[in-house]
């Protein structure tokens, strides 16, 4: 049970909160946003959870029915509206009861959506085997206790039924001197969700987002001790039927930089097989893998993994393992040269209401980028006067920064050019509007 100052804390910060701006502290954009626009924000998690559903059904067959759901950290419940569409029955449990009551009040219309306010940091609240489909979402990034966190996972495995799926996001940077708190919570180390897995005998699908804030992953729950049991093929029968770039679906893959992921497709992969006990060599180095899809309608199955540093560019052997042992025959994968790093601004907008774009409200600029090798090359100005910027990776694959750059008091309102540069590449200025 976690200590119960952290949940008064957590209670009351985000009680406040939902008094405030739900919107706004949900779905970090801009403040008071209507209903529609908030909903939206929503539609690219919606689609990954909606994907999951596929591993609860078998390859072909549509989705059983009276499935049941548990979003963990439902705040107003935009994500239970739009998937309660998916399920017979799905709950929500806040620990905020200012979301439940905005929950209760967005979700009224529909009769097999329920939500819940707990006051511990655990599922008690339902049986065993209750659920077969868990998720959650912006929600463990915010507590600032890693008992609460794994706490949370635990009691997952006890409602979860046989064969049940949890799918939740976590944040996975560095671990940080500075104190958690109830905005900027707890960091979990890819290692350490792997260490769990295997303590409470889950099957891990994914883990993708490794060192980034937005670190998903997938487990499906097994009995116990079913890790002791699986054993290698004796006659491997799997078979790779292609492989492609697992970003772009071409039959190139790039030999390192961002887009050095393969897509290994397979035929007839045993169903107990994860991304613990495979393993995927590339010209003989083991490869680090991201994820392990739902079977297509033919059973087919997509592995996906980082292309290690170092391999040469040509034809190039590919093999599969399970618990150590061959299980496919060697396939060939076509590497190429990199293309050059092409650093590049994403999006320039007013570093707390990011959807107010160029219209700077708060007194700060975030500027995003991406395929920066050298963060500590930027340098950014205002009407050509230098200022100071923070730096912070958002994505170190895919070499994402972020620079915050915050406004003395002498930046009057009105129009003004902002100037970024990385050592000697200068970027087209940008005209903001503070406001």
């Amino acid at each position: 049970m976690a200590d119960s100052n952290v949940l008064d804390r957590m209670r009351q910060d985000w009680n406040n909160r939902a008094r405030e701006d739900p919107h706004y502290y949900v779905a970090f954009g801009r403040r008071e946003q209507d209903d529609a626009e908030f909903l939206s924000t929503a539609a690219d998690v919606v689609r990954a959870l909606r994907g999951e559903l596929k591993r609860l059904r078998p390859p072909g067959q549509p989705l059983p029915n009276g499935l049941r759901a548990l979003e963990i950290g439902c705040g107003p419940g935009r994500l239970m509206l739009p998937l309660s569409g998916e399920f017979a029955e799905i709950h929500g449990i806040d620990i905020s009861d200012e979301m439940i009551r905005l929950a209760a009040e967005r979700l009224r219309g529909i009769p097999h959506a329920h939500v819940h306010h707990t006051g511990k940091s655990d599922l008690s609240m339902f049986p065993d085997e209750s659920f077969d489909f868990v998720y959650s979402y912006a929600v463990f990034q915010h507590i600032p206790s890693r008992e609460v966190v794994l706490g949370y996972l635990t009691d997952v495995r006890r409602v979860l039924k046989p064969g049940g799926i949890l799918k939740c996001q976590i944040n996975g940077l560095p671990e940080t001197s500075a104190r958690y708190t109830t905005w900027e919570g707890v960091r979990i180390q890819a290692a350490e969700i792997v260490d769990f897995v295997l303590r409470h005998d889950f099957q891990l699908l994914a883990l993708d987002g490794v060192s980034t804030q937005y670190m998903w992953t997938t487990w499906r729950k097994q009995p116990p001790g079913w890790r002791a049991g699986l054993r290698p093929a004796e006659r491997p029968a799997t078979r790779i039927r292609a492989i492609s770039n697992a970003l772009t679906g071409d039959q190139l893959v790039p030999a390192s930089g961002a887009r050095a992921f393969a897509a290994i497709w397979l035929d007839d992969l045993p169903c107990d097989c994860d991304l613990i006990g495979l393993e995927v060599r590339i010209e003989g180095r083991p490869a680090v893998l991201t994820c392990l899809s739902a079977p297509e309608w033919d059973g087919m199955v997509q592995l996906n993994a980082a292309v290690p540093a170092g391999c040469r560019t040509g034809l190039v052997p590919v093999e599969v393992l399970w618990l150590g042992q061959p299980l496919t025959a060697t396939a060939w994968m076509r590497v190429i040269p990199p293309g050059p790093a092409v650093p590049r601004i994403c999006a320039v907008s007013d570093g707390v209401n990011l959807l107010s774009g160029a219209r700077i409200v708060s007194r700060t600029i975030k500027v995003a980028m991406e395929e920066v090798s050298d963060p500590e090359r930027f340098h950014a100005a205002i009407d050509g006067a230098p200022i100071d910027a923070r730096t912070f990776c958002t994505d170190p694959v895919q070499q994402r920064y972020e620079f915050d750059i915050f406004l003395p008091d002498t930046v009057p309102p009105g129009r003004h050019e902002i100037g970024v540069s990385l050592g000697r590449r200068a970027f087209a200025p940008v005209t903001v509007e503070v406001v």
